[in-house]
């Protein structure tokens, strides 16, 4: 299908539900995970993301989680993220309906100015109490003063340098995790509501920067297409959601949104 055809569909779309994945942000010089040069293929994701190493060792968890905060510290975003504040601003002010849904957890869609957004798997910049489960914002890095000067953890490491009595505390003295969900973890349930809900009812499913292969993301898709959505993608290489799309634009999101959703 042409830009045209997809922009007049755009035109008269009442409900906008726009799913965003790694491919976003990593013009802003976020690598990506199954990519070329991707974390996951440097460390070993189930090693140093998930509860099984968390409660076996949290300090070389959270080693991992202070050196990519720590190399997040400057990135900004990017023209697509901006493009999908931007469209999301026009949508409201028209009485649309706009639902961002981001696997990412670098919060740049936040920054750039989107409001309606899901963070399915969580944020980097906000930490949850294993005691209380107060949820709290933190830019602090490094995390504690002991990882000062960490670096990047050892690949290979099986056990941390660094002690429980390292790792940041809670107000009621309990110690601090990412919010984020690690693998072989559960959604949120409010985070998969939403998410469900918005992709049921939209009009036009956009699917950007995401290879489509994690679920439950991966099946948002398939929800808004047998609700009658027409589905849209954009990614640099093919993806599992190709097969059910209506439209395909093949590129870097940040070149292809803004003439796309026409917010040059």
């Amino acid at each position: 299908m042409s830009k045209s055809a997809f922009q007049e569909l755009l035109a008269n779309t009442r409900r906008l539900t726009v799913l965003t994945g790694a491919g976003v942000s990593a013009e802003s010089g976020i690598p990506t995970f199954r990519g070329a040069g991707g974390l996951w293929r440097t460390y070993q994701a189930t090693e140093l993301s998930s509860p099984q190493t968390w409660n076996r060792d949290p300090g070389l968890l959270w080693e991992f989680y202070n050196y990519w905060r720590g190399s997040m510290r400057d990135k900004k975003p990017n023209p697509a993220h901006y493009a999908l504040a931007e469209i999301e601003k026009r949508f409201r002010k028209d009485n649309r309906l706009f639902h961002l849904i981001t696997q990412n957890i670098d919060d740049l869609h936040l920054e750039a100015g989107s409001q309606s957004v899901t963070r399915m798997h969580g944020s980097l910049w906000l930490l949850r109490c294993c005691q209380c489960s107060l949820v709290t914002k933190n830019q602090d890095i490094p995390i504690t003063p002991a990882f000062e000067g960490s670096g990047s953890p050892d690949p290979k490491a099986k056990q941390s340098k660094f002690s429980k009595e390292d790792l940041p505390k809670c107000y009621c003295g309990g110690i601090l995790r990412p919010h984020v969900v690690w693998f072989g973890e559960s959604l949120a349930l409010e985070d998969m509501e939403k998410s469900h809900e918005a992709s049921r009812e939209c009009d036009l499913f956009l699917v950007v920067g995401t290879s489509a292969l994690v679920y439950p993301a991966a099946g948002l898709s398939t929800i808004a297409k047998r609700s009658g959505a027409k589905v849209v993608v954009v990614n640099l290489e093919p993806t599992a959601t190709d097969e059910v799309s209506d439209f395909n634009f093949p590129g870097k999101a940040g070149e292809i949104l803004p003439d796309l959703l026409m917010v040059n």
